[in-house]
């Protein structure tokens, strides 16, 4: 982990960046780097106050709960209701104290635990440890001042317990109306055909499992011999013309009739 004072990270070009401009920042007051030069390449894990001990260590104040984000995900929900939606939802949340007491500095945080929640929606099969591991990420290396490590799941779950739904319920209120917003703004209203909402279907085929139940069940298709590398079962989604909300979806064999398709 490499640590560089903020301003000392400036532009190779002598201008600033544009956006497309594809290059790195170098560190104000080194050499000239030269084509061949070995470099280093680093990507920015986080800006955290400095805090250097007695003996010269550079460490990190803070920690990974107070700068993990969901990424590319969160900048979404910035986009659809507005920067700082999760952290403004956790500031407003109060935690039952009978699950979380005290003010010491803990492990986790309110913000931290909601965005783990909502991660644990996109990797249902991942335990609470995987999930906190995984938001956390390269935030892990840093050497922070007071050394961190992922919250037990039993910790985890008093603090679900402590913030209980309402942050949660806040938060999909929130992206519920800015969907409908953007539906307005683009006018995508219901599409409607006499007295019926209009609906649209498709027909698809879903790979599952290779198992010899599953082949004997639901067969294959695009080889004659049943030799493709999965079963598959055909499905046809219904979904709603206008919010593309799947209403249901009858399936059954790839095979239909003794006919491979």
């Amino acid at each position: 982990m490499v640590a560089v004072r903020v301003p000392d990270l400036v532009s190779p070009a002598g201008r600033p960046l544009g956006e497309g401009d594809r290059s790195a920042l170098v560190i104000a007051g080194t050499e000239r780097i030269r084509s061949g030069d070995q470099v280093v390449f680093l990507k920015v894990v986080a800006v955290a106050p400095a805090r250097v001990r007695r003996d010269g260590r550079v460490q990190a104040q803070g920690s990974p709960c107070e700068h993990a984000t969901l990424g590319p995900l969160e900048e979404w929900l910035g986009q659809q209701a507005g920067p700082g939606l999760i952290d403004g939802i956790a500031e407003r949340a109060i935690l039952r104290p009978e699950f979380v007491k005290g003010a010491r500095k803990r492990l986790l945080a309110r913000a931290f635990v909601i965005r783990a929640i909502i991660l644990m929606t996109l990797v249902p099969d991942a335990d609470a440890r995987e999930v906190i591991v995984a938001l956390a990420g390269d935030l892990a290396m840093v050497p922070w001042a007071r050394a961190w490590r992922p919250a037990s799941p039993r910790a985890f779950g008093d603090w679900r317990a402590a913030l209980g739904p309402q942050p949660l319920e806040e938060l999909q209120d929130i992206v519920l109306r800015a969907s409908h917003a953007g539906h307005e703004e683009r006018d995508w209203r219901a599409v409607v055909i006499g007295r019926l909402k209009a609906s649209s279907a498709d027909g698809t085929l879903i790979r599952v499992p290779d198992t010899p139940a599953n082949r004997a069940a639901f067969g294959s298709v695009g080889t004659g011999d049943d030799s493709s590398p999965f079963p598959q079962l055909r499905a046809l989604p219904l979904t709603d013309a206008s919010t593309r909300a799947l209403l249901g979806m009858p399936h059954g064999p790839a095979v239909i009739h003794g006919l491979r398709s």
